[in-house]
C-alpha cells in the first residue's frame, strides 16, 4: 500500500456564497423519522473492508480528524502535545510499514485562547487552527459579543471558526432570525472558513435538523456541524443522513458542495468507516477529502492508530499506548 496523503486537495472547491432566503424551500422540508432509522440502521452491518483496504481507508479517516481540545484545564502543554500528534498522528515505524507519506490530520480545534499557541506549534505544517466561537457551547452570550469573538479568532490566526447556532431560533421556527445571525457570522469570518454546528440533540426532531441545516448553508456555512461535544446526544447516524442528504439537495439547487462534520461520540475505529461508507454512498467520492468532510474527535486517533499497529503487526496493542495529549 503506497500512497501520499497529504491532505490530497484534488479538483478546488468554490466557497459557498450562500444565497437568499427561500422560505417555499425550507417549508417543504419534511423527514420521515421511520424511512431514516431503517436506512441508518441498514449501515454498520452492510459494509465492510479488510485488510489493507481497511488500513487505507482508517488512514483516509486520520487525514479528516478536526484533532480536538476542549477542556475547561486545558494548557498551553497540552495544546502543544495535541500539535505534536497532529503533526505526526501515527508512529513513524508504523507508516513506514505501511508505505504510507506526509500523514497529517486535518485541522487543531482549540478554544480562542489557545489559538495562538496551536499557530505556533503548526507553523509550516500545513495544518490550519480551528477555533471555536459564539459562546461556545451555549451560544447564549450577546449577540454583539459573539461576533466579536470569530474577529479575535481569525485575528489571532485561527483558519476556520466552529460557530454554534442559536437553538431557540429553530424551536420558534424563526428562519429569518437564524439566517441573519448565520450571514452576520460568516461577514466576520471574513477568509476563514465557517463551521455552523446545529447541535442537533437539541433541536427537537429530525425535520428540525433538516431545515437549519439547509438555512444554514443558504446563510453561507462553509460546513455543517453535528454538535459541540457538549450535549447529551451528539452525531448519530440518522442526523448524518439527514444532514448529508440536505448538503446534497443545496449542491443539485445551488451547484455549490458544502462539507459535513459529525461530532461527538465518534470514538472507535469502526464507527469512523461507517461514517466514511455513509458519505461516499450518499455524497461521493469528492467528499471524501479533508476540505469537505471532517471528524470533530479527541479519542478517535488513539484508537485507529491501535488498528493500525495491529495490520502491521498481528497483535493488539494497549489503548495507553496511543495517548493523544
Amino acid at each position: 500500500m503506497t500512497a501520499n496523503v497529504q491532505h490530497l486537495h484534488a479538483d478546488h472547491v468554490a466557497r459557498n456564497p450562500g444565497m437568499a432566503l427561500d422560505l417555499d424551500w425550507v417549508a417543504s422540508v419534511q423527514a420521515n423519522t421511520s424511512a431514516i432509522e431503517r436506512r441508518a440502521a441498514t449501515l454498520p452491518g452492510r459494509r465492510s473492508v479488510k485488510k489493507d483496504y481497511q488500513a487505507a481507508w482508517l488512514c483516509k479517516a486520520i487525514s479528516c480528524i478536526d484533532l480536538t481540545t476542549l477542556s475547561g484545564d486545558d494548557t498551553e502543554a497540552r495544546v502543544h502535545r495535541l500539535c505534536a500528534k497532529a503533526r505526526q498522528p501515527v508512529r513513524a515505524d508504523l507508516l513506514e510499514a505501511l508505505e504510507m507519506t506526509g500523514l497529517t490530520v486535518g485541522a487543531v480545534c482549540v478554544y480562542h485562547d489557545m489559538v495562538p499557541v496551536a499557530v505556533q506549534a503548526l507553523d509550516g505544517s500545513g495544518i490550519p487552527v480551528a477555533a471555536v466561537s459564539t459562546g461556545f457551547p451555549a451560544g447564549l452570550s450577546p449577540f454583539k459579543l459573539r461576533v466579536a469573538e470569530i474577529g479575535e479568532s481569525v485575528a489571532a490566526g485561527a483558519e476556520e471558526i466552529d460557530i454554534v447556532i442559536s437553538r431557540r431560533h429553530v424551536l420558534e421556527g424563526n428562519w429569518q432570525a437564524l439566517y441573519d445571525e448565520m450571514r452576520a457570522f460568516r461577514e466576520a469570518c471574513g477568509p476563514a472558513h465557517v463551521k455552523a454546528i446545529l447541535a442537533t440533540g437539541e433541536l427537537g426532531s429530525l425535520r428540525n435538523v433538516a431545515r437549519a441545516s439547509l438555512i444554514c448553508m443558504m446563510a453561507g456555512a462553509d460546513f455543517i456541524k453535528t454538535s459541540t461535544g457538549k450535549e447529551s446526544v451528539n452525531a448519530t447516524l440518522p442526523v448524518s443522513l439527514v444532514m448529508i442528504r440536505a448538503i446534497r439537495a443545496y449542491h443539485e439547487r445551488t451547484g455549490f458542495m458544502v462539507g459535513y462534520k459529525p461530532a461527538g461520540g465518534i470514538s472507535k475505529a469502526k464507527d469512523a468507516l461507517v461514517y466514511l461508507s455513509l458519505i461516499k454512498e450518499e455524497l461521493g467520492n469528492r467528499w471524501l477529502q479533508p476540505d469537505l468532510f471532517r471528524f470533530g474527535a479527541s479519542s478517535l486517533l488513539g484508537d485507529i492508530e491501535r488498528q493500525l499497529e495491529h495490520h502491521v503487526t498481528g497483535a493488539y496493542s494497549a489503548g495507553w499506548r496511543h495517548a493523544i495529549a
